[in-house]
């Protein structure tokens, strides 16, 4: 009997979590072979939108990829909020040019001459534009004029080389930072003000005050350019009405947001949202063996 094949694309923040939940599903699916998908979400749309990439099931680091880019091309009918996380600020102790930063001074150390601060390209991954993001909101919260553009000079994108060595500053989420802190001692990271780190869903509209740009789909009908506000850090999924091995996908979802994919979540990062949340509009459209979701 042929196995059948299931292709997860997700973003590489959940690689260590969907390790976990892969193998839960294996054990109780052993004749479905897992096909792993692991790269920038905005990339991963964009190959999906122009069938470069056929993904049965659809997890983004932002839950409004799903919403802005693959919803208005008639890709995704809905988008499950499933985890949450914020925003941190890396650096290496051993680091002389950032020997004393602090959740203060940090933008101060961030622009001083030399300094290079690493990060995602915003046309690719969230983790990209939410840095974007985050110097855009800094601007305003320190009322310091010209501060995003003087941030923006420093970022480099796509990051290469090593913290510490060719960038001393880098943008991530908390979850890959501790997991980074854990197997290096000198690896550190400093929490930003609540109204910077894109950790409030409170703080919502706040955020929204900065956005990026960046474009489209590259698909017939689809939008030319996207506007992405800044808001809460959630990861969102779905299963895009291209997938071929609905069924699964389904299956996989329900051990994703079942005790098996909680304590992937909690084990590895980012924090699982018990229970998941769906908008109340398109409740209706999400499968039914999905059960227990929230409505916003």
């Amino acid at each position: 009997m042929m196995s059948a094949t299931l292709t997860i694309c997700h973003a590489g923040s959940l690689s260590a979590a969907f390790a976990g939940v892969s193998k839960a599903f294996s054990a109780q699916h052993p004749s479905v072979q897992i096909v792993d998908v692991s790269v920038g979400s905005v990339a991963l749309a964009r190959r999906l939108a122009t069938g470069a990439l056929a993904c049965d099931g659809y997890a983004s680091a932002d839950g409004l990829d799903i919403e802005l880019m693959l919803k208005p091309a008639g890709l995704a009918d809905y988008t499950i909020r499933f985890a949450r996380g914020r925003m941190v600020l890396a650096y290496l102790a051993t680091d002389p040019r950032a020997a004393g930063v602090d959740a203060e001074n940090w933008y101060q150390k961030a622009v001083a001459q030399g300094v290079v601060i690493a990060g995602a390209h915003p046309f690719l991954d969230p983790g990209g534009y939410r840095a974007h993001l985050i110097m855009d909101l800094a601007s305003r919260f320190y009322r310091i004029p010209g501060l995003y553009n003087s941030l923006l000079e420093h970022y480099m994108a796509p990051a290469t080389g090593a913290l510490g060595r060719e960038f001393s500053f880098q943008f991530t989420y908390e979850h890959s930072a501790a997991a980074a802190a854990a197997n290096n001692p000198a690896y550190r990271y400093l929490r930003l003000p609540d109204a910077l780190d894109l950790s409030d869903r409170s703080k919502n509209a706040t955020y929204a005050q900065a956005r990026v740009t960046i474009p489209g789909l590259g698909r017939a009908g689809a939008a030319a350019s996207v506007a992405i506000p800044a808001s809460a850090v959630t990861w969102g999924l779905t299963i895009p009405r291209t997938a071929t091995n609905v069924e699964d996908a389904t299956a996989f979802v329900q051990v994703l947001l079942g005790p098996a994919g909680t304590a992937a979540l909690q084990a590895n990062g980012p924090a699982p949202i018990t229970p998941a949340v769906v908008g109340r509009a398109e409740a209706a459209r999400v499968p039914k063996a999905i059960k227990g979701l929230a409505i916003e």
